[in-house]
């Protein structure tokens, strides 16, 4: 371990050098280098240790190291004192250090004072447009590269670190990155000295191939790979980069995201390299794999627990000279020099013969050349997939006492004798057919057609694999055996798969993208502002749940009322005195169990005017996974003192108020939306979900001051340690005054702050104290009471943060660029107090028009894209809500039920799911109502809503003619009219 250390103490003197020559010493460190040498050759010279240390291999490679750098005079000494230096060594690399700072004190401060500045430029600079900038680059996005000298990283380091030295109040560093990127000609982000490509080791352009995957161009995939690079989240690149990644949505900028292929590639190598079985055609051959059916092609023989192949078995007999021999000197081969009687596969000529031939057909189904003219055929073919009933299932439909089998097979009927074109299958066919080969009920074949065959074996035998020479015919009959066998067992195989997981992938992101489309118009309806609403989660034998919420969703009382009994007229009169009291006009009813009896006595009641002077209306929301969160920990602390049945009330309730901040407590998969949930891949599926729920909360935006840790958790940015720890700084220190504050907060460092802080709103105190009086939360008097922060180890120092409120602060303007706001502010002559008037308002669209967007961003050295959200923030009115727009709860009086339908009747519903396969449609029956698919024309649709694979989503509005009815099954299926804005 002491050589070890002092070898590195060498090292690192030695890697010191000056700019001519590597070799050398620089002038003040050379003496104590010649020192370190001459105490650490005594312990390098000890034969007896050295010869125990040879099992390990580290030692001796730091002896290799270190030999070279031993003065031949210096050997002597060798024998002279190896005990007396030993308690010395731990001291022996400190000695040189004192000397030298003292003599290099004035660099070492000029380098730590560079690397302060460097420090400062990184946490400001979050893009580099030019080169210039490139090592800092490459230390912000992860440590790429080396920095400039090792022995500069013991004063750089943490020292630099101060948690108060960031701010965005500085445009002049800013605009360097974004002012050279004109709209829609995004600047090129440099990588680090190791590209993309280099740094994964692949005979393949990583860029080039996500852009060939996604369909994006080249400079912006470079773009968004480098910003994922930065840990910059979905929402703030899609909100504040939009000049780098040309104005592209988020969802296809999630789709940009690096493959894995390359890192699987690398473990596999590093696994096959310890285990001594890669070589260099095997490496050459894993890093040209494109795909993970390729790379698992290539590795199956050498996996763990596998059998070994036919042709691994054959060429550790030695047989893979002789298969080279057959192709490249056929005259020259006789394979009865190869028979060793005796030995087991050898023993005779046709064992021999078998042998060269399965080597023969592994490395024929190897060949990059040869799969990809396959491929080639395939695509000229039509390849097709047929599904049937499983032996196994048969055979369990005939036993006695299984009467679920036969009901499971009956829900697979289509598929029960199915063929279709590999390329006209749709999704849900797909992750339909996949779900009953799960559960053993379909099996599934692909069908290759017999001429693909022919034509790939006369091209091997004829052009690629063609021997050099000319073969005798027992030769050439093993290469056509060996055609055939590679054909047949192992490129089928390939295909097979191939085809079943191209097909499944595209199902599957198909499919996610429905659930994340449903999940964010799910999100994203319009909140019921400003009303008191009874939420009720409808029963019949356990009662109907009351919850009766304010305005701002406090719980203003809760009860049991059994509607459906002998004891209705009690029940209604219980009901009209709570409305009268509450003053409550609006019913929000579960669609769960007993919804369609307590809508009608709830519709009842109205037609007769039983809650005057009321005028009272109701909605059916989903009551989807609130039972589930009802007796979640989340609900408990929420709600500690009620029972989880009320829980559920209260969040029926709450999902119309604040459909938002009420769902983000439930996970996505439990709110009902999409079809095929659990037939995805579980991982892509929970990512794409959480990554919408995190972009609807940060783009609607969260006032920081009232909202609930669990809504924090979800905004770009900020995690559960960071919400809980703002939480905490909240309930001891009072409201937040202003956004820099945040910076005070434990866990707060400049990234999660850079990508938080434009998501964030900080309203103005009277807001909070109305809020404050129905909550009963905390007053505004402790925000005025200066933040005290308890800081363990790390203080962050409140005096350098404001405590004055910031106007900003209530808009979608990120801190970053204040300066540029206050300018844009004082060019067209109006202020902050003016944010949201009709007076700044015209006085900027004045400017606008008169100047034009782009000269006025050359004005104020930023881009249009960050001056058009500096004009949306500061014309928006107060509280502005961007769910304004989108649709909102569908109240009404009176229903209609399903033998009121006939063919050919004009409604109007409301979308409650969409599916691969259509859309299902709330009409008001108690049953939802299918438009398939085919019925959905881009002729019915709005012009913005036509690109979409299947434009309709959940809440929207549409008209609808009734196509058929089915009582028995309850299914109503209808043709989409138009739909309704």
């Amino acid at each position: 371990h002491q050589m070890q250390r002092r070898t590195r103490t060498v090292k690192v003197y030695t890697e010191k050098t000056t700019d001519g020559d590597s070799d050398e010493l620089s002038p003040h460190t050379q003496s104590a280098s010649e020192d370190e040498i001459e105490e650490w050759q005594p312990e390098s010279k000890a034969p007896k240790r050295q010869q125990k240390a040879q099992p390990s291999e580290k030692k001796p490679v730091v002896k290799r190291q270190a030999k070279p750098k031993e003065p031949k005079e210096s050997k002597p000494k060798a024998p002279r004192k190896p005990v007396e230096r030993k308690p010395r060594a731990p001291r022996a690399p400190k000695a040189p250090r004192a000397p030298k700072e003292e003599a290099g004190g004035a660099i070492c401060d000029a380098a730590e004072s560079q690397q302060s500045a460097r420090v400062k430029e990184e946490r400001l600079s979050f893009i580099v447009p030019d080169g210039s900038c490139n090592d800092n680059m490459s230390r912000a996005g992860g440590g790429w590269s080396e920095g400039p000298s090792s022995s500069h990283q013991p004063y750089g380091g943490k020292k630099e670190e101060p948690e108060e030295d960031f701010a965005f109040d500085e445009p002049s560093l800013k605009r360097q990155k974004t002012s050279s990127a004109p709209q829609g000609r995004p600047t090129r982000l440099p990588t680090s000295g190791r590209g993309f490509g280099e740094d994964l080791n692949m005979n393949w352009d990583l860029i080039q191939l996500l852009s060939e995957r996604t369909g994006v161009e080249q400079r912006l995939c470079l773009n968004i790979s480098q910003l994922f690079r930065e840990e910059n989240t979905i929402p703030f690149i899609v909100r504040y980069r939009k000049e780098l990644i040309n104005h592209m949505d988020a969802d296809a900028v999630r789709d940009v995201q690096l493959v894995a292929l390359a890192k699987k590639t690398q473990t596999i190598s590093q696994t096959l390299k310890k285990e001594g079985v890669l070589t260099a055609e095997l490496e050459q051959a894993l890093r040209n794999c494109r795909t993970a059916d390729e790379l698992d092609h290539v590795y199956a023989p050498y996996k763990k627990g596998s059998r070994l192949s036919k042709a691994c078995r054959a060429k550790q007999l030695g047989l893979e000279s002789a298969a080279q021999a057959l192709l490249q000197s056929p005259h020259t081969l006789d394979l009865r020099a190869w028979v060793k009687p005796g030995r087991e596969g050898l023993s005779t000529l046709e064992e021999v013969s078998t042998g060269v031939e399965q080597i023969l057909a592994d490395i024929i189904a190897k060949d990059g050349e040869t799969l990809t003219h396959i491929r080639s055929l395939c695509d000229k073919s039509k390849v097709m997939l047929q599904s049937s009933v499983s032996r196994t299932a048969l055979k369990e439909q005939q036993k006695e006492g299984h009467q679920r089998k036969p009901k499971d097979i009956d829900k697979f009927h289509l598929y029960c004798d199915f063929t279709c074109n590999m390329q006209h299958i749709q999704h849900h066919q797909t992750l339909a057919i996949n779900r009953g080969e799960n559960l053993k009920i379909l099996t599934v074949k692909v069908n290759i057609p017999d001429r693909v065959k022919s034509d790939f074996c006369r091209w091997c035998l004829n052009v690629r694999w063609r021997p050099k020479g000319y073969p005798r015919e027992e030769l050439m009959k093993i290469l056509q055996d060996a055609v055939e066998d590679s054909y047949k067992r192992l490129l089928i195989p390939l295909l097979s798969r191939s085809y079943r997981t191209k097909l499944t992938v595209s199902a599957e992101k198909e499919s996610i993208a429905m659930f994340v489309r449903n999940l964010r118009q799910r999100l994203l309806v319009c909140p019921v502002r400003g009303r008191v609403i009874m939420g009720v989660d409808p029963g019949f034998r356990h009662g109907c749940k009351l919850a009766v919420l304010s305005p701002t969703s406090q719980i203003l009382f809760t009860d049991v009322v059994y509607l459906h009994g002998s004891g209705g007229n009690r029940e209604a009169d219980k009901l009209r005195h709570l409305m009268i009291r509450y003053s409550c006009n609006t019913v929000v009813i579960g669609n769960g169990t007993a919804c369609r009896e307590t809508e009608a006595f709830f519709a009842d009641l109205i037609s007769r005017r039983f809650f005057q002077p009321l005028d009272v209306s109701y909605c059916i929301t989903s009551e989807a996974g609130a039972s589930i969160y009802s007796v979640s920990p989340a609900a408990v602390k929420e709600m500690p003192d009620l029972d989880p049945n009320l829980r559920s009330a209260v969040s029926i309730g709450r999902r119309v108020q604040d459909p938002l901040a009420e769902l983000v407590k439930i996970d996505p998969k439990h709110i009902g939306i999409g079809t095929y949930q659990h037939d995805v891949s579980q991982s892509s599926l929970k990512a794409a979900l959480d990554g919408v729920v995190q972009e609807c909360v940060s783009f609607v935006g969260v006032d920081i001051n009232i909202c609930s840790e669990t809504l924090m958790r979800h905004v770009a940015g900020l995690n559960t340690g960071r919400a809980k720890s703002i939480a905490e700084w909240r309930e001891t220190n009072g409201p937040f005054m202003n956004r820099d504050q945040l910076r005070l907060v434990k866990g707060m460092g400049p990234k999660s702050y850079q990508q938080c802080a434009g998501f964030i709103r900080i309203n103005p105190l009277d807001h909070l104290n109305n809020h404050s009086d129905a909550a009963g939360g905390n007053s505004a008097q402790a925000a005025q009471e200066k933040p005290a922060a308890k800081g363990k180890g790390k203080t962050k120092a409140s005096a350098a943060v404001p405590t004055l409120p910031n106007p900003l602060d209530q808009t979608c303007i990120h801190p970053e660029s204040y300066a540029v706001a206050r300018s844009f502010l004082s060019l067209v002559g109006g202020s902050v107090d003016q944010m949201g008037r009709p007076e700044l308002r015209q006085c900027v669209e004045a400017s606008v028009k008169c100047q034009g967007l782009e000269a006025l961003a050359e004005t104020l050295n930023t881009t249009p894209d960050t001056l058009q959200l500096i004009i949306d923030g500061l014309t928006q009115p107060p509280g502005f809500d961007i769910r304004q727009d989108f649709e909102k709860a569908d109240f009404k009086r009176g229903i209609v039920s399903m033998s009121d339908l006939r063919e050919g009747v004009v409604l109007t519903g409301r979308v409650e799911n969409a599916t691969l396969f259509g859309a299902f449609v709330d009409i008001g029956v108690g049953r939802n109502g299918l438009i398939h698919k085919k019925y959905i024309t881009p002729d019915k649709l709005p012009a913005d809503q036509r690109r979409r694979s299947l434009a309709l989503g959940p809440g929207e509005k549409v008209e609808v003619r009734v196509l058929n009815v089915d009582p028995q099954r309850g299914r109503i299926g209808l043709d989409l009219i138009r739909v309704l804005r």
